[in-house]
């Protein structure tokens, strides 16, 4: 076994990478191999020394590029403590130029990796470093009972909810290892535009500190751009790795399904409408692709709550979206700090609220009140809608835009 030393527990592995959403994806990947390892996340070097005194981690990945004390630095001060066996290091860097490889091979670090990560071939080390020969992956141990209500779990997650589950077609087309030099950004598009989870995290990825530049990104096409292919793809298979990434409980998976064809309805519909009154398209299509997110994070939520031994009915999950939905979708929003013009567009479909209204506002609360429209009733129901109204909206372009939707 490559691990330092027997533990009565899991490895302790440090993970150092400015990036969150990154340190994030790295974590996940440690956990698909040893989920009983504890983690030490770490966004810059000198809290990653930190992490190392006193009791030196199993395993250290780190990016060559972090703030202060870089990668390099701390493998070279991991190094002069001459631990023995030597610390297992996998440096993590951008460069890759033979000089950049040349400086680091003096403190011989495990493994030098490129980035963007080939995540089946890291994902392999790790198996390496962190199992036994011949030892399969270790799985988390059975949650301990839960205490308390159901609504009581709720507010205690809400903070701290992983977002959305994957949709299904999009969860198995990543089961099968999508290869990144095959694919291009309007492909990668093609696969993602449908998934509010994806949409909402690269959106947010692209936003975070490592990566902003310029104007914040508000749709996938500019995060995709921003992010890049492989580094785009990376994150999203890291979403795949989550535990619930996918629903099980039928229960569950039903009304997600319906909430999933209520965002892509109203995304599309709201492109379709921002077309004819010569707005942004895509702001307004992703505005209305996310504003089911917290809907759909809180289903996530209960089936976490069911594999921990928890009990739930049809009337409990009907009750808890009713009380839970909107303060989880406004929680995830404001944590992976989405662009603020981007949350207003999504509120923008519940309710419009005092003073001056964009159109692309305008739009998104006709899109969302026209999908919703109960079908006893016709397009003529919402022409008192001040949205409505103040685009013009007649009854004939009503019925077109829901005729495009499949209304």
């Amino acid at each position: 076994m490559s691990m330092r030393k027997e533990r009565t527990g899991g490895p302790r592995v440090l993970i150092a990478e400015a990036d969150p959403w990154s340190r994030e994806l790295l974590a996940e990947l440690v956990r698909n191999v040893r989920a009983d390892a504890e983690l030490l996340p770490c966004a810059d070097g000198q809290s990653a020394l930190r992490a190392c005194r006193g009791q030196l981690p199993d395993l250290v990945l780190a990016d060559r590029a972090l703030p202060g004390v870089d990668g390099l630095d701390l493998l070279r001060e991991l190094r002069r403590q001459r631990s023995q066996p030597p610390l297992p290091f996998i440096l993590l860097s951008e460069r890759t130029d033979a000089a950049s490889v040349r400086e680091a091979l003096p403190l011989a670090p495990t493994a030098y990796l490129a980035k963007p990560l080939n995540l089946e071939d890291l994902q392999r080390r790790l198996g390496e470093l962190l199992l036994a020969p011949g030892q399969a992956p270790v799985d988390a141990q059975p949650a301990a009972p839960i205490a308390g209500s159901l609504d009581d779990y709720l507010q205690a997650q809400r903070e701290q909810s992983v977002g959305a589950p994957l949709l299904g077609e999009v969860h198995d087309a990543l089961g099968h290892r999508l290869n990144a030099a095959a694919l291009d950004l309007a492909r990668l598009h093609e696969d993602f535009s449908r998934d509010p989870q994806i949409t909402a995290r690269l959106i947010a990825a692209a936003n975070s500190a490592a990566q902003h530049l310029g104007r914040p990104c508000q749709t996938l096409n500019q995060a995709l751009a921003r992010l890049g292919v492989a580094q785009s793809l990376n994150l999203v298979l890291g979403l795949a790795l989550q535990r619930s990434a996918a629903l099980q409980d039928p229960r569950l998976a039903a009304p997600a399904e319906q909430f999933w064809r209520l965002s892509q309805r109203t995304a599309e519909l709201a492109a379709w409408l921002a077309r004819q009154r010569q707005v942004d398209e895509e702001r307004c299509y992703s505005a209305g692709l996310l504003h089911c997110l917290g809907d759909l994070a809180l289903l996530r939520c209960l089936q976490d709550w069911c594999l921990a031994g928890g009990e739930l009915d049809e009337a409990q999950i009907d009750a808890a979206l009713r009380g839970h939905a909107a303060s989880f979708g406004g929680a995830l929003k404001a944590r992976w700090r989405l662009p603020l013009e981007l949350r207003e567009l999504i509120g923008a479909t519940w309710q419009l609220g005092r003073g001056v209204f964009s159109r692309e506002a305008l739009v998104l609360h006709a899109a969302a009140q026209l999908v919703r429209l109960p079908d006893d009733q016709g397009v003529e129901a919402l022409q008192s809608n001040k949205a409505v109204q103040m685009l013009r909206l007649d009854p004939a372009t009503l019925r077109a835009g829901l005729a495009h939707v499949g209304g």
